[in-house]
């Protein structure tokens, strides 16, 4: 059960609807008291069944726009303006997807495909939105993304920032929207495949010793203390709130440790690909395996609109073998049942190639892969079209895959949380667990 604590002081527990059924009560006798008892008691009966089975996310994202047909879902039988110039290859579930793939045809049994997203969004910051929200775009408030929803539901772990960000918070919408900015994510700053990659402020400056620096931080607390006492601003509280977590980092030699890829066998480095797919998916899994609940990281881009056949030539091999190498690593050390993986995209590409020999923005239909983390290996989800169009069955929304992944985490994704000015707005609105890809 993932109710901590009171019931009746839980974030979201007591929303709208609420206030509205205590009006209602008020009629019929019921006081307030009663209303919340009876409330909390089915607040609980809900989580019951919110059992996570997902521990921690690595979330692959590729900016600019995957195309579908050169991933995950070819269409070998449709006329070559529409197919492309990629072949195709049998995974080893008897399933089709590109030939650019070849490393994770080999693995499908691992992971699960939706070949059904969908969205109305055609923009790059509008989809790349939605798909770190669950969300649509909105004039009127900020949404959360997943990473700061996860740290706000749950917090750090063993002294690591719950969310972190590879190598740096990847877009404007991958921040804490209307939750305070405490809940940001922990940028690395730097890429992990450099030769000179180091994670910034982990190391004590030059002439610090330890005395010292334990000095700084009483000094250091005195003054924030003032500051907190004088005001209710959320960078101030936010501010304060990083000190303490980089001295946790500072404090934990194993939660230092976790960002230090040298410390990995030159044969597992290696494996992944001495390059930025490789070193930013093996700093991933060493993030989680040390405790860090949600990593974000980047790879590529995507926004082919010419020449997409070498452009594909170009950066998908980087990915086949840093994903498949992750995919393999996790199961191995006994990770990847408890770790979801998670490959999306703002949108696809358009069916039809065109005169550039590239393809445009498609969002009615594109794929996302998941692995681990309670998903069923060796599927396909839903279907798209003869000619990637649009979806054929089983269309799946951005609020239906936020929906999903928050419910292996453990997390009520209608449970409600307080935007400024008290306005309580569910974490997504509307989406749908997606059963069947449930392992």
């Amino acid at each position: 059960m993932f109710c901590q604590g009171n019931p009746l002081t839980q974030p979201g527990m007591f929303g709208r609807r609420g206030f509205l059924m205590a009006g209602a009560a008020a009629g019929l006798g019921l006081s307030l008291p009663d209303l919340l008892m009876r409330r909390a008691a089915a607040e609980l009966k809900h989580y019951d069944f919110i059992q996570a089975k997902a521990k921690s996310v690595i979330h692959i994202y590729l900016p600019g726009g995957m195309a579908q047909q050169e991933s995950w879902d070819p269409k070998p039988y449709s006329p070559l303006e529409y197919r492309g110039e990629m072949g195709t290859v049998k995974t080893n579930t008897g399933e089709t997807i590109c030939n650019s793939m070849p490393e994770l045809a080999k693995r499908a049994d691992k992971y699960c495909v939706i070949r059904s997203m969908t969205h109305g969004e055609a923009a790059h910051e509008r989809g790349t939105h939605n798909m770190f929200t669950g969300y649509k775009p909105s004039p009127a408030i900020q949404y959360p993304c997943f990473g700061s929803v996860v740290s706000h539901e749950y917090g750090p772990r063993n002294n690591l920032p719950a969310y972190i960000c590879i190598p740096n918070v990847p877009n404007e919408f991958a921040g804490t929207g209307y939750l305070p900015s405490k809940y940001s994510g922990f940028a690395l700053g730097s890429d992990p495949a450099r030769d000179d990659f180091k994670v910034r402020d982990l190391n004590l400056a030059g002439g610090v010793d330890a005395q010292r620096f334990v000095r700084r931080r009483e000094t250091l607390e005195k003054i924030n203390q003032r500051f907190v006492s004088m005001t209710a601003a959320d960078n101030v509280s936010a501010m304060n709130t990083f000190y303490e977590r980089a001295y946790d980092l500072l404090d934990t030699p194993a939660a230092k440790e976790a960002f230090d890829l040298t410390k990995e066998d030159a044969k597992m480095r290696d494996r992944y690909g001495r390059n930025q797919a490789g070193a930013r998916m093996l700093m991933a899994r060493r993030l989680v395996e040390a405790g860090s609940r949600l990593v974000t990281l980047t790879y590529g881009s995507w926004d082919m609109h010419a020449s997409i056949t070498n452009s594909i030539k170009s950066q998908m091999p980087a990915l086949d073998q840093g994903l498949s190498a992750l995919l393999d690593d996790l199961s191995e050390r006994g990770m990847l049942d408890e770790t979801l993986v998670m490959v999306s995209s703002e949108f696809g590409r358009t069916p039809k190639i065109n005169n550039d020999a590239g393809r445009d923005h498609w969002p009615k239909v594109f794929s996302v892969m998941l692995a681990g983390g309670g998903i069923k290996g060796g599927m396909i989800h839903g279907a798209s079209d003869s000619t990637a169009t649009e979806p054929d069955s089983d269309p799946v929304s951005p609020a239906d895959l936020a929906t999903t992944m928050y419910h292996l985490l453990g997390i009520v994704a209608d449970k409600e949380l307080m935007a400024p000015g008290a306005r309580p707005i569910e974490i997504v609105d509307g989406g749908k667990v997606i059963n069947n890809i449930l392992a």
